[in-house]
């Protein structure tokens, strides 16, 4: 499907403040950084965790563990995707069991990703909570998820994608409203 951009939402500037009141509404939430770690999901769920583990580490002083979760093998679209799936590793160097544990990924939808990210980061170990941080919530649940930090929520139709363009991967820093051209 060719789309084409329909609006831009977030800028730069607008995503660094975002980022920013999430690490204050963390640290709020978890009354400090204690016992608390942030795992992104594989792709841009990992850069955007880094960048508000260096918030948090602004505000408080103490960087939190940062881990990146590789979430293909547990999706239940697994074969509709591909024959082969590209999988391109998990690396969550502590151990997950008893922290408070910040899932971070960029954009919630269906919540079926977060849903495969809750059972691959089990596999880790059992955290003592699990909390979820995403930069845009763009509705349309599947399943009874549902995100505690959200950076901006953005109703969409289902045939609307919402792209998050992140400069370690991509060069540039944008949310952007894509529709079919």
């Amino acid at each position: 499907m060719n789309l084409r951009d329909k609006a831009q939402i977030m800028d730069e500037a607008s995503i660094r403040r975002v980022l920013t009141r999430i690490a204050h509404e963390i640290l709020e939430s978890n009354k400090g950084i204690t016992n608390v770690a942030l795992v992104g999901i594989r792709r841009r769920g990992g850069p955007l965790a880094e960048r508000l583990a260096t918030a948090i580490e602004t505000i408080e002083g103490t960087r939190p563990p940062v881990g990146v979760l590789d979430i293909t093998l547990y999706r239940d679209d697994l074969t509709t995707l591909s024959s082969q799936p590209e999988v391109r590793g998990t690396h969550v160097p502590f151990d997950v069991t008893g922290l408070n544990v910040v899932l971070v990924d960029d954009v919630i939808y269906t919540g079926r990703t977060v849903r495969a990210a809750l059972d691959a980061l089990m596999d880790l170990g059992r955290p003592r909570r699990i909390q979820l941080a995403v930069l845009v919530d763009r509705g349309h649940r599947e399943l009874p998820i549902k995100a505690d930090f959200v950076g901006k929520n953005v109703p969409t139709s289902s045939a609307e994608v919402i792209s998050v363009y992140v400069r370690e991967i991509d060069g540039v820093d944008k949310v952007t409203i894509q529709e079919p051209a």
